[in-house]
């Protein structure tokens, strides 16, 4: 029996021999706590295998790492080439580092884990991999970290508002509200989450995890046309599984299919001439170009907007609206897309008095345009404002100077009718996007 200070000596110096070289062949074994070769352990197999096993590994879990046997508390590491495990916990696995990028790790391989070069002590360099390298937001002439207008990301820059720029080193000529207002989707959200906004423009995330381009789209990336493949596939043009037709992420069915993919067929007794044909009733377009024809019957959209009514949603309120949404001016009531105005009151929109307190030198001065032409000569003049005329239905704007056929067409209506032409450009009403409003956003069709 050895002394007992000798033999707690000896438990320290062995401890540290362990923590210091590589696993010992397997005829070697060190010293445990054990009172002598071949004794008992003092310890209980639960607290053994405690100790054998990695921190946060639950009870039952792989001991030594699986890479050796537990003996007393002490890790035996299997050894089948000298030096190949070692640690405490048999945890290092010498000269082998996982891969990254096809190359293995970017610092110094050590005991199975990259460390990473950072002798300026800056700690710029960092990740699993040292994948990662911040010296390359440092802007040339500030020495700045992205110029210090943004924060720096695993190597990339991401600007301030109001800043762009690989170093941020570019300031927008516009303010950071109006850059993040010209960003802002109908949904509320900056470019959708699906893209950048770089001085009030969207510049959309086109790559998803697979390689694909190109699906994301729409002035604030509002569009994911992957959302139209019931599997996606990005070697693959199927959307809508074969039945409709993808816009802006939402699939639009054939006659005789629906779902949210028109996965699924629907029976009717109609063919689809006939069906088409109830519900064009006196319009050139089925459903008046506003809704959905299944069946020979119209569903209105946009689904639950009461301003969009009749058996073929031939009548629509919203036409009875300016910019500002107000019906008539204030002074008519709307009734089927028409106004009826109060006495008084006339125009298209009720908004021209029938009486006018001003001279007619007054009121000329006023509907003359830059060119001193009296309403752009298409029109003519009453109380200061134009009324264009009536023969162009074209004509519009405050002098009689735009043309609403400049304004884009889908399915043969100016702006598909889900919006105002107003000089040559579509105001869609809400939940409608797209240069010509044809992009529904709102909630899914019934």
């Amino acid at each position: 029996m050895r002394p007992p200070g000798c033999r707690n000596f000896l438990l320290l110096a062995s401890s540290l021999l362990f923590a210091g070289l590589s696993a010992a062949p397997q005829s070697f074994s060190p010293p445990s706590l054990r009172s002598w070769s071949g004794a008992a352990c003092r310890l209980s197999r639960a607290e053994s295998e405690r100790r054998c096993r990695a921190p946060g590994q639950p009870p039952g879990g792989a001991l030594c790492h699986g890479r050796g046997r537990c003996d007393c508390g002490v890790c035996i590491c299997h050894v089948t080439e000298p030096g190949t495990y070692f640690g405490p916990l048999c945890e290092c696995h010498e000269w082998v580092c996982e891969t990254y990028d096809g190359s293995t790790c970017a610092g110094t391989c050590h005991c199975g884990r990259c460390k990473c070069d950072n002798s300026d002590g800056n700690g710029l360099v960092y990740g699993k991999f040292c994948e990662c390298d911040d010296r390359e937001c440092i802007d040339d002439e500030t020495e700045e970290i992205c110029g210090g207008h943004g924060k720096c990301y695993c190597g990339n820059c991401y600007c301030e508002a109001g800043w762009h720029g690989d170093k941020c080193e570019f300031q927008c000529d516009i303010t950071p509200w109006e850059s993040k207002r010209g960003c802002t989707s109908p949904d509320g959200k900056i470019c959708s989450n699906r893209g950048t906004c770089v001085c009030g423009e969207c510049s959309c995330h086109d790559v998803d995890p697979t390689g694909d381009w190109g699906d994301i789209h729409g002035d604030t990336c509002e569009c994911d046309e992957r959302d139209c493949r019931a599997v996606y596939d990005r070697y693959s043009d199927d959307f809508c599984s074969g039945h409709g037709q993808c816009n802006c992420g939402r699939c639009d069915c054939k006659a005789g299919w629906y779902g949210k993919k028109c996965e699924h067929p629907r029976s009717c007794p109609l063919s689809a001439e006939e069906s088409i044909k109830k519900c064009q009733g006196s319009s050139d377009l089925p459903c008046s170009g506003r809704g959905k024809c299944e069946c020979g019957k119209c569903t209105c959209y946009p689904p639950g907007d009461r301003r969009v009514y009749g058996k073929t949603c031939e009548c629509d309120d919203r036409r009875c609206e300016d910019l500002d949404g107000v019906v008539c001016g204030g002074h008519g009531t709307c009734s089927c897309g028409r106004c009826v105005c109060e006495r008084g009151w006339f125009g298209k929109l009720c908004q021209h008095p029938r009486k006018c307190n001003m001279t007619e030198e007054q009121s000329k001065s006023l509907c003359e345009s830059a060119d001193g032409i009296l309403c752009s000569g298409k029109g003519s003049c009453h109380c200061g404002k134009c009324i264009c005329s009536a023969e162009e239905w074209y004509i519009s704007g405050e002098f009689c100077d735009c043309d609403d056929r400049d304004c884009d067409k889908h399915d043969g209506l100016i702006c598909t009718g889900n919006g105002i032409c107003s000089c040559g450009n579509c105001e869609c009403w809400d939940g409608w996007n797209g240069n010509a409003c044809e992009i529904w956003l709102g909630t899914e069709y019934p």
